[in-house]
C-alpha cells in the first residue's frame, strides 16, 4: 500500500514548483441523468487528495448529482507545500467553491472525508446549503502533541505520515510525511468547525468508524453536541477504518448518501 511521494527542492522554493500529481487531479463530475438542479462540493482529507474520494464522487454523480472535487491548497504536490497554507486559504477555498455551486444550481449539499469533514461543516455554518455528509470528520486529534503543532513547526518540519488507514488493500496516495505547520492549520479548522456548529440549519449526517485510528471519537461526540439546529443522523461503519471512502463500507456510504441527498434536495425545494 505504501506509494512514495516526490519532495520538494530544498531549500524550499515557491509553491508550485513541484506540479500536482495526476492521481490527485480535481473533479467535475456532470449528473448522469437527472434535472442538474443539484451539485455537491466534495472535500478531501489531510495530506490526500481527490484520489480518496473519487468512487464516492462518481457514485454520486451516476444518480444524478454534478460532484465537485477540488484539489486543496498544499496538496497534491509535496508536503512542505502544505507548510506553507494557512487554516484561512483552505477554508476559504471551500467556501469559493461552494459559492460557485450555489450560482450554478438550486441546491447544493457539501460533503467531505476527515479534515475535508470539518470543511464541509465550517462550510455550512457559513452558506445555505441543502445538506452535509461527512465520513470520520476530524474534529479533534487523536494525538495529544497535535496541540503543541503551532509551537513544534517552529522546530520541527515534518513527523511520520498519518495515512492509509484502511482495512482494504489499497493506498490513498497521501504524503509520506505529516507537514507540522499543517498539522496547526488543521487545529484551527477544528476550533473554527466546532464554533461553527450550532449555525448548521441544514440536515447532517455522519459516517462514522468504529475502528478508526486516527481520528477520536470525541470528534463524533463533538459534532453530536454541537449541532442544536440541524438534523443529524449517524451511520456506523463496522467493517472500514478511518479512510472509509476507500474502504469495505463504501457501498453503505454510496447507497445511503445518494438517498440524502435526493431527500434533503426534495426537502429544499418545499421551501
Amino acid at each position: 500500500m505504501s506509494h512514495t511521494r516526490r519532495t520538494c527542492p530544498v531549500p524550499p522554493t515557491a509553491a508550485g514548483t513541484v506540479p500536482v500529481d495526476p492521481v490527485h487531479r480535481p473533479l467535475d463530475l456532470p449528473p448522469a441523468r437527472g434535472p442538474g438542479d443539484r451539485a455537491v462540493v466534495m472535500v478531501h482529507g489531510f495530506t490526500s487528495g481527490p484520489h480518496s474520494v473519487k468512487d464516492w464522487a462518481h457514485a454520486l454523480a451516476e444518480r444524478g448529482s454534478r460532484v465537485i472535487v477540488p484539489l486543496l491548497p498544499g496538496h497534491g504536490t509535496c508536503w512542505q507545500d502544505l507548510n506553507r497554507v494557512s487554516a484561512e486559504d483552505l477554508r476559504g477555498a471551500v467556501r469559493a467553491h461552494v459559492d460557485h455551486a450555489l450560482t450554478e444550481h438550486r441546491h447544493v449539499v457539501v460533503a467531505g472525508l476527515s479534515m475535508g469533514g470539518a470543511l464541509a461543516l465550517d462550510a455550512a455554518a457559513h452558506r445555505p446549503v441543502a445538506g452535509v455528509a461527512v465520513v470520520n470528520p476530524a474534529l479533534s486529534f487523536g494525538q495529544p502533541l497535535a496541540h503543541a503543532a503551532p509551537l513544534l513547526r517552529w522546530v520541527v518540519a515534518s513527523t511520520a505520515p498519518v495515512a492509509d488507514d484502511v482495512a482494504a488493500p489499497v493506498s490513498e496516495h497521501a504524503y509520506e510525511r505529516t507537514p507540522v505547520g499543517g498539522v496547526a492549520a488543521l487545529g484551527r479548522i477544528q476550533r473554527a468547525a466546532v464554533r461553527g456548529l450550532p449555525r448548521i440549519t441544514a440536515d447532517v449526517v455522519s459516517y462514522w468508524s468504529p475502528q478508526d485510528h486516527v481520528v477520536p471519537p470525541s470528534s463524533q461526540d463533538r459534532l453530536r453536541a454541537g449541532l442544536r439546529a440541524a438534523a443529524f443522523e449517524q451511520v456506523r461503519l463496522e467493517r472500514s477504518y478511518h479512510v472509509a471512502t476507500m474502504d469495505r463500507d463504501l457501498p453503505l456510504i454510496v447507497e445511503h448518501s445518494a438517498a440524502f441527498v435526493d431527500s434533503v434536495c426534495r426537502k429544499a425545494a418545499r421551501r
